[in-house]
């Protein structure tokens, strides 16, 4: 803080005090006066914000956008490869579709829990960023994730009540939504 700065720091305390003791016109003035000294403030300090505003653009790591794009679209295009091939197993295996669908679904939710709990999710979410959240996986791995960040408080009241931090909302939402629709769709027929 400059020399001039805290001067007029002092005397806007002083202002302040002044205004809170005054009453009528006389706290009207007191009230002018500190706003003046409000302004004058602010001119100085924009120099200095300038200022630090550009040594902080300095420090900035460069974006990587075309980099994060690709990547996001080469893990989340194998995350759906994989789910691809699981679904090809459970029909060869003689599921039928909607039910090689359905396994498939659990089990992409299960891979993603699973490798969240044990760490690794979040180290691809580091190299894929979005092709990572956007799958089935991802959905997985926001609710396992919010409920291990409270494990320390036990598995009822830590895991258990956090479980469903990220994905209550989309759940609650999702089911009003659909009932929504439905009796849209009921009382249009």
């Amino acid at each position: 803080m400059t020399k001039q700065q805290a001067q007029l720091q002092k005397e806007h305390q002083k202002v302040l005090y002044w205004e809170a003791q005054a009453a009528g016109e006389e706290r009207k003035r007191f009230a002018d006066l500190r706003q003046e000294i409000e302004r004058q403030q602010q001119r100085i300090a924009k120099p200095q914000q300038r200022a630090y505003q550009s040594t902080a653009l300095k420090f900035v790591p460069p974006q990587t956008v075309v980099k994060n794009t690709i990547m996001a679209f080469l893990v989340g295009g194998a995350i759906c490869l994989m789910g691809q091939i699981i679904k090809n197993i459970f029909l060869q295996n003689g599921l039928a579709d909607k039910e090689a669908s359905a396994a498939t679904s659990s089990m992409l939710i299960f891979l993603g829990a699973f490798f969240t709990g044990i760490g690794y999710y979040d180290k691809l979410g580091k190299v894929a960023g979005a092709g990572s959240i956007v799958p089935i996986t991802g959905f997985a791995n926001s609710i396992v994730s919010s409920g291990l960040e409270f494990k320390k408080e036990g598995y009822i009241y830590g895991v258990g009540a956090h479980l469903f931090t990220v994905a209550g909302p989309v759940l609650v939402y999702g089911t009003m939504i659909s009932i929504l629709v439905g009796l849209v769709y009921y009382f249009a027929k």
